[in-house]
């Protein structure tokens, strides 16, 4: 399976990393497609937007507050959608040297759960010791699949985590 390009416009403050799209998602050709994912709901409650709107004008209000979205992998062999079914011999990580030379403004990179963060790590180290000034935390996933939180407990993890007024923001650490 192939996941897609990212969503970005202008110069993103964050990337949002997710691992690979699910099936619902590569078959709707959107992001976080799965109707029990809560991505969309998570973006619209921190950045201020209808999350009922449509996929490309949901994709619009999230780019415009600074935010990019992606995954660590291009491409993989995974039958279903877990992650845990992603066979680590076919795990094959986007380019983010090039991602990140192109979009210096890019200063945290958000994980949308362990093992984005996890496949990152193991394949794009060398990206974060070249980007000495670039920031990461790992979030709860967004997914139906991790249920050891409820939404409104992931919602304040998110929402700590991530400034509200990216594109006007310096972040800080």
């Amino acid at each position: 399976m192939h996941a897609f390009p990212p969503l970005i416009s202008g110069n993103p403050v964050v990337l949002i990393l997710g691992s690979m799209p699910s099936q619902t998602s590569l078959a709707k050709q959107q992001y976080y497609a799965h109707p029990r994912n809560i991505f969309w709901w998570l973006m619209a409650d921190i950045f201020e937007f209808d999350d009922s709107v449509s996929y490309a004008s949901r994709v619009e209000f999230l780019t415009a507050a600074g935010v990019a979205v992606w995954d660590v992998l291009q491409q993989c062999e995974r039958e279903g959608s877990l992650d845990s079914s992603i066979q680590r011999s076919t795990e094959l990580v986007n380019d983010f040297a090039a991602f990140f030379r192109l979009n210096p403004s890019v200063k945290l990179i958000a994980f949308n759960g362990a093992a984005a963060k996890q496949i990152f790590m193991r394949h794009c180290l060398d990206v974060l010791q070249q980007n000495p000034d670039l920031e990461w935390c790992q979030l709860p996933s967004s997914s139906p699949a991790y249920a050891a939180m409820n939404k409104q407990q992931k919602l304040k993890i998110w929402n700590q985590a991530l400034p509200t007024d990216l594109a006007h923001s310096h972040l800080i650490f």
